[in-house]
């Protein structure tokens, strides 16, 4: 499980990430990686809305997440937040097929942003 120090827990740390960090998706996951000052580890968020399916599927789906992302927040630069973003479908998946989807969307994120051209 992620530790309380190693996540991202209020709303307005999850509007700031989701506003300014860079996206990635695969399946019904999609990610925002802001990286910062390294003022202290990566930490990580996890939001699953209501079209996941009911409280029971939710939780399930939440608990799955935060139990991959452990296993991959020191991949993370140093100080970067995340907030995975779990969409319709993510409950009929297994957890092996949630980290595979969740190992593509960071992927994305993590790749180098290709140069503007005419610079």
């Amino acid at each position: 499980m992620l530790p309380a120090a190693a996540r991202v827990r209020t709303p307005a740390e999850h509007r700031l990430v989701a506003r300014r960090g860079r996206r990635g998706a695969a399946g019904p996951l999609s990610v925002r990686l802001l990286t910062a000052e390294p003022t202290g580890p990566a930490r990580a968020g996890v939001v699953v809305p209501k079209t996941v399916g009911n409280a029971v599927a939710r939780n399930r789906v939440k608990r799955r997440l935060r139990h991959l992302l452990a296993a991959r927040i020191v991949d993370l630069p140093w100080g970067a937040s995340l907030v995975v973003r779990a969409d319709a479908g993510a409950a009929a998946l297994s957890s092996a097929a949630l980290g595979e989807h969740l190992d593509t969307a960071l992927a994305a994120v993590s790749r180098p942003r290709p140069a503007a051209a005419g610079r």
